[in-house]
């Protein structure tokens, strides 16, 4: 499998180039791509509903680096900070029939995850730190309306209840996506910053949602 690796100055993020979602993180390189190996299997479980033809490889040798990139800011907080060039690719039917299933799959952990935790305790961080679940779900909100203006999209403003805004947001994911493949998105947002191209949309909705969701997972008591 073909990935590429982020190097930070704290952190190093290996993602695979075909599956967005499956980043992992580590303090050097070779700690990065052996996350990514254990996490495998974790997120073939994660996208089984997508039903899309995924076996995680079991071994490094089954990875290929074909980017190394220098990390930034982002990178060194542990989030996707640098852009592959292979996410330059077009985004045609075909990518938005395969992104729109990973994503709605990642959607449907994300909530089925947050719904199991609901009445239980998240264990805290070593120094007390760490959200709590509704922060956790407000957090995964805003992060991806700001996502959407990387794309020059905006979202309604209106009041609504959390789940009600949920739904606006994967509708308005959606909606932009399709508007890329008939390249209907700018090159530029409206205060001329660079939007960023469809497929690292894709990968890094999808990494926040099941970052987030795993970390649940982990966390519930």
């Amino acid at each position: 499998m073909d990935i590429y690796v982020e190097i930070g100055s704290k952190k190093v993020i290996a993602g695979v180039i075909d599956w967005p979602g499956w980043c992992r993180s580590g303090r050097d390189e070779q700690a990065a791509l052996q996350a990514l190996i254990d996490y495998g299997p974790r997120y073939a479980r994660a996208i089984e509903s997508a039903k899309l033809d995924f076996r995680p490889p079991v071994t490094l040798s089954a990875l290929h680096i074909t980017e190394r990139l220098p990390g930034n800011a982002t990178t060194a907080f542990g989030g996707l900070g640098t852009i592959p060039a292979a996410d330059s690719r077009q985004f045609d039917a075909a990518e938005l029939v395969k992104s729109t299933a990973l994503l709605s799959t990642a959607w449907d952990v994300f909530d089925q995850t947050v719904r199991l935790a609901e009445g239980k305790e998240l264990r805290k961080g070593p120094r007390g730190g760490g959200r709590e679940l509704d922060r956790i779900v407000t957090h995964v909100m805003d992060s991806h309306t700001a996502y959407l203006g990387r794309l020059a999209w905006k979202l309604p403003q209106e009041k609504s209840p959390l789940s009600a805004r949920e739904t606006l947001i994967r509708q308005a994911m959606f909606a932009a996506l399709e508007a890329a493949t008939r390249g209907e998105l700018p090159a530029q947002g409206p205060r001329g910053g660079k939007i960023w191209p469809p497929r690292f949309f894709v990968r890094v909705v999808m990494w926040h949602m099941l970052d987030h969701a795993w970390e649940i997972e982990d966390r519930s008591l």
